[in-house]
C-alpha cells in the first residue's frame, strides 16, 4: 500500500488525509486481503499513520492441528519520517531511534511493512479453531471434535489416584 504524501507534507502541521485500504499484503507465507481505514496526519517530524485494519491468516489449531482462518484486527499507529525535503529535495536527517519507517525520496509512504509486522504480532500464540476445541486423543490421534475414539481409558498411576478424584 503505497501513498504519495507530497501534498500532505506541504500542508500545515496537523493536516489530515483519510484513505481506504483494500489491498493484498504478503503476511505469513501468503498474500492476504487487508481492508480498513487509515488516517495520515502531518506532524512536526513527518507523517503519523493511524488505522484500524482487518485481515485473516491461515493457522494451525494448537489443540486439534486443523487449519483454519483466524481473523485479525490491526490497530496501526506508526510515524513515518521523510528522507528528502518536499520543496528543495535536500536530504533530511533521520531519527536516532531504531525501527522507524521512512517516506522515500519520491515522497511515497509505504504501509506494507508496518501492516505485515502488525499482523504477525496479532497472530495468537496458541490459536484455537474454536473456544471449545477438544483436541486429539493422546493414544490414537483421533480428533475429539469429530466424536469419541475407540481407545480404552488410560490406566491411572496409583500415585496420582487422589488427584484424579478432584476432576
Amino acid at each position: 500500500m503505497r501513498i504519495n504524501v507530497s501534498q500532505l507534507l506541504k500542508a500545515p502541521i496537523g493536516s489530515v488525509r483519510d484513505y481506504e485500504v483494500n489491498e493484498m499484503v504478503d503476511i505469513a507465507e501468503g498474500s492476504r486481503l487487508v481492508q480498513g481505514k487509515v488516517r495520515l496526519i502531518h506532524t512536526n517530524r513527518g507523517i503519523l499513520a493511524r488505522g484500524k485494519l482487518h485481515t485473516e491468516v491461515e493457522v494451525t489449531c494448537s489443540r486439534c492441528l486443523s487449519l483454519f482462518h483466524c481473523p485479525l484486527t490491526l490497530d496501526i499507529e506508526e510515524e513515518y519520517f521523510p528522507t528528502a525535503d518536499v520543496v528543495s529535495g535536500a536530504s533530511l536527517p533521520l531519527p536516532d531511534e531504531s525501527g522507524y519507517f521512512i517516506i522515500d525520496e519520491q515522497h511515497i509512504l509505504d504501509l506494507t511493512e508496518a501492516i505485515r509486522q502488525y499482523a504477525l504480532l496479532a497472530i495468537p500464540m496458541k490459536p484455537l479453531c474454536r473456544e471449545d476445541c477438544t483436541g486429539l486423543c493422546p493414544i490414537c490421534g483421533h480428533d475429539f471434535n469429530q466424536g469419541p475414539c475407540d481407545c480404552l481409558p488410560q490406566q491411572i498411576d496409583p500415585c496420582w489416584s487422589e488427584l484424579h478424584k478432584l476432576t
